[in-house]
């Protein structure tokens, strides 16, 4: 690989760590960097999980203050999308990953309206009578499961799908429920990229640049949050999902 290659990779990771931290849209920037730089598509996929791995250790870090009192719910969320990660990354190997990708523009798409429409719909929600147990928790918890699959089959704006069940699911701040997606589509990222490392062909010069540059991005990304105003943000968040959507819809058509 060139020392272009690899400059051109660490740009790509700042800008996907700030992306992935602020939006979820990290593989917007980091998945055609390394197509770019002359990895196959199996091969840049997982590479991109794998490196991504410094997304949710930089998020962690620059979310402690949005992720205060969060643990016990921080926990569940990541065991419940680890789980799905898991069985996302199984997917992977043993299955091509076109079967997949013709269904991804339709769910980042449907993730961004989501998100646009996510006071109506909790209005709508706050009418209905409440459902205790887990008859009241099960739409959340399949939710997360299935995005963890997702995201540990794929992955490209998982984060924007988990922002928008989060949000759905959550009455506070979005930059609270921001950091809560992060790291919990971190948990299923990782699973994916334990079984990368071992099991898939990871180009570990390119993961390792564009790592780097993407823990320096999601430094930042939350900093960025706690200063932008909401409703513009998540406007914004929802605009770029459907820009992405439409442009993996073109490629795929």
């Amino acid at each position: 690989m060139s020392v272009g290659s690899v400059f051109l990779l660490a740009v790509a990771g700042v800008a996907s760590g700030l992306a992935g931290s602020i939006a979820g849209l990290a593989s917007l920037f980091s998945y055609p960097a390394l197509l770019a730089a002359g990895l196959p598509p199996v091969a840049a996929n997982v590479t991109n999980t794998v490196a991504l791995f410094t997304n949710t250790l930089g998020t962690a870090a620059g979310s402690r203050e949005e992720l205060r009192g969060q643990r016990r719910r921080l926990v569940r969320l990541g065991l419940l999308s680890a789980a799905g990660g898991s069985v996302g990354a199984a997917l992977l190997l043993g299955t091509p990953s076109s079967t997949f990708e013709h269904v991804v523009p339709w769910l980042i798409a449907l993730g961004s309206v989501l998100i646009l429409v996510r006071e109506p719909l909790r209005r709508l929600a706050d009418r209905r009578p409440p459902r205790d147990g887990l008859r009241g928790r099960l739409p959340l918890i399949l939710a997360v499961l299935l995005v963890g699959l997702y995201g540990g089959y794929f992955g490209a704006a998982a984060g924007v799908l988990m922002l928008a069940v989060l949000s759905l699911a959550a009455d506070e701040p979005l930059r609270v429920t921001n950091a809560v997606k992060n790291v919990a589509t971190g948990a299923a990222n990782v699973t994916a990229a334990i079984a990368y490392a071992f099991l898939a062909p990871v180009d570990w010069r390119a993961a390792a640049a564009l790592g780097l540059g993407c823990l320096i991005g999601s430094r930042v990304g939350p900093v960025v949050v706690r200063r932008l105003p909401e409703k513009p943000l998540r406007i914004a968040i929802a605009l770029a999902g459907l820009g992405l959507a439409v442009s993996l819809w073109y490629r795929t058509g």
